[in-house]
């Protein structure tokens, strides 16, 4: 029989114990998996010197960061609801969409401008975009570059993009098939565009292909039910990307080959630094009164997503465009952190 005042402290203890259990696994839970690409600007430089860790700790948190080859990746990471944050383009994020992922563009991360271009091998034999029929073209199947370089095939400069055999390759892939000569010519972004560039001659971009037809942009996206459950780590989220991208406006000129942020930049997605400096010469990055206004969330991103599914569906790669793409689109956050 067990004396009553043993009994209390037996029960203390195991009280004491089932708490620390069950603090442990409440800790466990706030664990998020966030998704990013091999891009370049304030978000990956924030990631790299642990401001984003630091706030989400703040906030009861920890971030597990994983690095995908292509938004497409990300797409069925999130889909699948093993990643509920990620980047993906403006491409992939309308046909994620469109397929009935749940989600939400709650930042844009660059206008992506002269930063995604058609490259041509040296020795190619490519000196116009009509030199494009019968060659190898690789590029990262459902991303911005693939929808650019669809319209720069067909509506820019009127070729059956059937006439021209593009490949489905993500950038590292992209690069080793370059090396070994597989490949004429590739649509891609920073670092693997930073290193065809050194033996390749630019044919076009995205931002002459935009001017033509509608810009494209990356952007960070987030499952909706997870963000309206997990209200303060989206808030400490994007306190983060505000802050970012406000030092980078003031200060983003220093940003040189020897500075923290290129180097730290350098340490998480690879490549030289002179060409991430290079990189982030070519794109724009929205600060958070940008990001509200009507080009970005307050109303032309809504617009990319629709021109983005009038094409998607032209080229078969969905099969029919939403009615609304306004409900995947959220400016909530931006707005609140840029009072």
């Amino acid at each position: 029989m067990i004396h009553y005042r043993k009994f209390k402290l037996i029960s203390g203890a195991l009280a004491i114990a089932t708490g620390l259990l069950a603090g442990f696994a409440a800790r466990a839970e706030t664990s998020v998996v966030v998704g990013y690409q091999q891009i370049v600007g304030p978000f990956i430089s924030a990631i790299a010197d642990g401001r984003f860790d630091a706030a989400a700790k703040e906030a009861g948190y920890s971030i597990d960061w994983r690095q995908f080859s292509s938004g497409g990746d990300i797409s069925t990471a999130l889909a699948s609801g093993n990643v509920p944050i990620g980047v993906i383009g403006s491409t992939g994020t309308t046909a994620a969409a469109t397929r009935g992922v749940e989600l939400e563009l709650f930042w844009i991360l660059d206008n992506i401008g002269k930063s995604e271009a058609l490259v041509a091998r040296e020795g190619s034999g490519i000196a116009k975009p009509e030199d494009l029929i019968g060659k190898n073209v690789g590029v990262p199947f459902v991303s911005t570059s693939h929808f650019h370089l669809l319209v720069g095939l067909g509506e820019v400069w009127k070729i059956d993009p059937r006439e021209v055999n593009i490949l489905n390759m993500k950038p590292p892939q992209i690069v080793a098939a370059w090396q070994r000569g597989d490949i004429d010519a590739a649509y891609v972004w920073p670092p693997a565009l930073s290193e065809l560039l050194k033996t390749g001659k630019v044919i076009s971009d995205s931002e002459a292909i935009g001017a033509a037809s509608v810009p494209t942009f990356d952007g960070l996206v987030v499952d909706k039910k997870w963000a309206e459950e997990n209200p303060d780590f989206m808030a400490a989220f994007t306190r983060v990307l505000a802050e970012s991208y406000a030092d980078y406006k003031a200060n983003g000129s220093g940003w040189t080959a020897d500075s923290p942020e290129v180097q730290g930049m350098v340490k998480l997605i690879g490549g030289d630094a002179e060409g991430i400096v290079q990189a982030l010469n070519l794109l724009s990055f929205p600060t958070a009164e940008e990001q509200v206004s009507d080009r970005w969330l307050g109303g032309g991103a809504v617009r990319a997503l629709e021109a983005s599914a009038r094409f998607l569906v032209e080229q078969k790669q969905i099969d029919n465009a939403l009615d609304d793409y306004a409900p995947f689109v959220n400016s909530a956050y931006a707005k609140e952190v840029s009072k």
